[in-house]
């Protein structure tokens, strides 16, 4: 029977039953639907709106439909509308007349607006320990790799050498401000909508304050036409989750190079890797792949409750329903991947010579070789100018920098002296940025303590 059948006197028409319904995919939301109706009730008895034996009665049922269905021992039956039809009629069919009242004082317009919020925390919550999980992996990698050189890059190309524990850094501070977002849409959802109604409020005396303090909210909603009608939090979520996907992609699209024959900076684990099913040689690196494929999902999730919400006037339309699909896809989509992607990470071999190797044959000493000049007292604009001859000179040749003579060096200045070897070898490249930021070892060093600091304060 449909919760809002007394209006009409014909049966809905199956083809639009199946297109109005929601359960196949709002069923998820079971946990978050019983717990808003037992703090519903509890509210309602408290204000003598219902009896403490109706109230009684009411959660003992709904905390029976949980149990029931966590142990598999209830099924969802396609009849029903939607979560909140379903969990009503089960409990009216369990505990009788008592579980009629449980409606009393909301509308499934404030009931909806509930459950999503409840969902949305939790879920940006769990997301954001998986993004802190990813970002210990993350740290473990940067302390290893203090002194592991190798090339930073400008538009793809070998600019300055740097090392794997400050390349790796920077994506630690990409995920923690995606921790940093999650915490503040949290902050932003958690006000409670319940008793709104259906936009106008009630004439029954509720205790929002009550049911709020009861769920866990900072306090209830201030609009009962926004309450109903507020998308903001969920749009909010999926903005996060696309630039989480976002930083995702961007790190796949380096591992996927360094692990090309051309590069072979990493070795991927087997766990993580597939084959060919013609190529026996090939060792694909396709989670990485899969997962810079799946941010378009996440993009497209975002984009679709955008347009969705773009020309609703207030308050409740129906078209909000399309809110919940691809935002649980996308949400399910982005915790998948970051689970996996801290694994492969965790298993990855770097390979450290050939990342040395690269920088080194890649003139990424040559802004220092043009500093060296520069402390010898040769202005900057002429001191990049030679070293530019020199580069020309080792490309006709095939060689790199330190590989040319001093004889070679002098011939195009004579500022050059026997120390510029020491000055533009990839230690001391590295080593004598110590800059906040930069990646010589002392500055990364504090730079990890901050990290570790950041991480503990939960």
């Amino acid at each position: 029977m449909k919760l809002w059948g007394g209006r009409f006197t014909k049966e809905e028409d199956q083809a639009v039953h199946a297109f109005n319904e929601s359960l196949s995919f709002d069923r998820r939301l079971y946990r978050h639907d019983i717990a808003g109706s037992i703090a519903h009730v509890k509210m309602l008895a408290k204000q003598g709106i219902v009896t403490d034996a109706d109230r009684d009665a009411i959660i003992a049922g709904l905390e029976g439909i949980l149990a029931d269905l966590e142990a598999g021992r209830l099924e969802f039956t396609k009849e029903h509308e939607d979560i909140h039809s379903f969990v009503e009629a089960v409990l009216t069919e369990r505990i009788g007349e008592a579980g009629k009242r449980l409606h009393t004082g909301r509308s499934r317009n404030d009931q909806v607006a509930l459950d999503m919020k409840l969902y949305c925390r939790d879920q940006a919550d769990e997301i954001r320990g998986l993004v802190k999980e990813l970002q210990k992996v993350l740290l473990s990698v940067m302390e290893e790799n203090l002194e592991t050189y190798m090339p930073g890059f400008t538009h793809m190309q070998k600019a300055q050498p740097v090392t794997l524990a400050h390349h790796v850094g920077a994506y630690f501070e990409m995920f923690e401000r995606d921790r940093g977002r999650l915490s503040d849409l949290r902050a932003r959802l958690n006000r409670c909508p319940l008793g709104a109604g259906a936009l106008a409020g009630t004439t029954y005396p509720l205790d929002r304050e009550y049911t709020a303090r009861l769920l866990g909210f900072d306090g209830p909603t201030f609009n009962s036409m926004d309450s109903v009608s507020d998308r903001d939090y969920l749009i909010e979520l999926l903005s996060a989750l696309s630039i989480i996907a976002m930083h995702l992609s961007r790190f796949c699209e380096e591992i996927i190079i360094w692990n090309s024959n051309e590069y072979r900076f990493v070795e991927i684990d087997d766990a993580y890797s597939t084959g060919s099913s013609i190529m026996p040689q090939k060792k694909n690196p396709d989670i990485a792949e899969l997962i810079r494929g799946k941010t378009g999902r996440v993009y497209g999730a975002l984009m679709a409750l955008l347009t969705t919400m773009k020309g609703i006037p207030l308050a409740y339309n129906k078209d909000m329903q399309e809110d919940k699909e691809m935002a649980f896809d996308a949400i399910d989509t982005v915790k998948d991947c970051l689970k996996l992607f801290a694994g492969m990470i965790a298993a990855m071999t770097f390979r450290k010579d050939v990342m040395a190797a690269s920088a080194k044959n890649g003139f990424a000493n040559a802004t220092d070789a043009a500093d060296y000049l520069v402390n010898k007292g040769v202005p900057f604009r002429d001191a990049h100018g030679i070293v530019g001859q020199l580069v020309l000179r080792c490309i006709d040749r095939g060689i790199a920098l330190d590989d040319l003579s001093l004889e070679e060096f002098r011939a195009v200045s004579p500022a050059f002296g026997e120390d510029v070897y020491e000055a533009i070898a990839l230690k001391t490249c590295v080593e004598k940025r110590t800059t906040v930021g930069a990646p010589g070892p002392d500055a990364m060093r504090q730079v990890i303590l901050s990290c570790r600091e950041r991480l503990s304060e939960e």
